[in-house]
C-alpha cells in the first residue's frame, strides 16, 4: 500500500486510540495496531508504539495514583512474571517474517476481543499462583503485539477490581511491560529510521487525543463507548486477518473472510445481548 496513504491512516486511527485511552484508561494499542498492520510491518510499528505508551502508562499512573497504594502487592507477581515472556517476544519480532507475525497478531487478538466483548467472568482463587505465569504471557502478547489490555481487562473484572484500582492496576503493568518491551527493542537493534518517522506523525495525535478523551467520556456512558470500541475492534481485526490469510495464500477468495463474518455476526450478537441487558433496568423503573 501507498506509504503516505499508511501514514494519514496511521495518524487518523492514533488520534482515534488515544481519545479512547484517555477515556477508558486504555485501548490505545488494541485499537491502533489492527489498522496500522494494514500498512506496516510489526517491526516497523512495534518500536513507535512501545515508546508512545511509556508517556500514555505513566499518565494514566499518574492520574490515578491514589489507589497504587491499595493494588501493587495484588499486580506484583505479573510484574516479575512479565520479563522472560517480553525477551521471547522481543526475539521473535527480531527474528520472524512480517506477515507471520501479522497472522499470530491476528489470530491472537480475535478470540481475546470477543472474550471480553462477551463479558465472561471467572474469578480465580490462587490470584498470587496465577500471576506469574500470567505475567508471562501478557509480556509475550504485549512485546509481538504491544496490544495487552483485552486480557488485562477480563482478568481485573475477574477480580472484581473496582474502577479506580482497576485503571491503577493496569497503569501500573502497563508502565512495566511498555519500559521493559522499550529495553529489549533497544538491545535488538529495533529502532530504525522508519520507526522514528512513524513516532513523530503520532505524537501530535497522542497529545490532543488523550487529554480529549478524558474530557469528553464525563459526559457519555463508560461502558456503552467501550463495548460500541470492541465492536470496531472485532470487524477491523477480522479485515487484517482476512488479509494476511490471502497474502501468505492461506485462503482464497471468498473463504479468506470466513474468520471476520463469523466474527462479525457474533459480536452482533453479543452487543444485541448488552444493549438488551442494559435497556432491562430502565424499561423496569419506567
Amino acid at each position: 500500500m501507498d506509504l503516505a496513504a499508511g501514514t494519514v491512516a496511521l495518524i487518523a486511527i492514533t488520534f482515534f486510540a488515544a481519545f479512547v485511552n484517555g477515556a477508558l484508561g486504555y485501548g490505545f494499542s488494541s485499537l491502533t495496531v489492527p489498522v496500522a498492520l494494514l500498512f506496516f510491518s510489526n517491526r516497523i510499528l512495534n518500536p513507535a508504539l512501545v515508546l508512545v505508551e511509556v508517556f500514555i502508562n505513566l499518565y494514566v499512573l499518574f492520574l490515578n495514583r491514589s489507589a497504587i497504594a491499595r493494588v501493587w502487592r495484588r499486580v506484583l507477581p505479573i510484574l516479575i512474571g512479565l520479563a522472560p515472556g517480553i525477551a521471547l517476544g522481543s526475539y521473535l519480532i527480531a527474528s520472524l517474517h512480517p506477515a507471520s507475525l501479522k497472522l499470530g497478531t491476528y489470530a491472537l487478538l480475535l478470540p481475546l476481543i470477543l472474550v471480553q466483548a462477551a463479558g465472561i467472568r471467572r474469578p480465580i482463587k490462587s490470584e498470587k499462583a496465577f500471576g506469574l505465569p500470567f505475567g508471562a504471557g501478557l509480556g509475550f502478547l504485549y512485546s509481538v503485539t504491544t496490544i495487552s489490555g483485552p486480557p488485562m481487562a477480563v482478568f481485573f473484572n475477574n477480580q472484581g477490581f473496582v474502577k479506580k484500582d482497576f485503571r491503577a492496576g493496569l497503569a501500573l503493568i502497563r508502565v512495566g511491560e511498555s519500559v521493559l518491551t522499550a529495553i529489549a527493542y533497544w538491545h535488538l537493534g529495533l529502532f530504525v529510521a522508519q520507526t522514528q518517522s512513524i513516532l513523530w506523525a503520532i505524537l501530535p495525535s497522542v497529545i490532543i487525543g488523550i487529554p480529549l478523551g478524558a474530557y469528553v467520556i464525563r459526559r457519555l456512558d463508560a461502558e456503552t463507548f467501550r463495548r460500541i470500541c470492541m465492536s470496531f475492534d472485532v470487524w477491523v481485526v477480522g479485515f487484517g486477518l482476512a488479509r494476511v490469510l490471502l497474502e501468505l495464500k492461506l485462503a482464497q477468495g471468498a473463504a479468506a473472510y470466513g474468520p471476520m463474518i463469523a466474527a462479525g455476526l457474533l459480536d452482533i450478537y453479543l452487543l444485541y445481548i448488552y444493549f438488551r441487558n442494559r435497556s432491562r433496568p430502565a424499561l423496569a423503573a419506567a
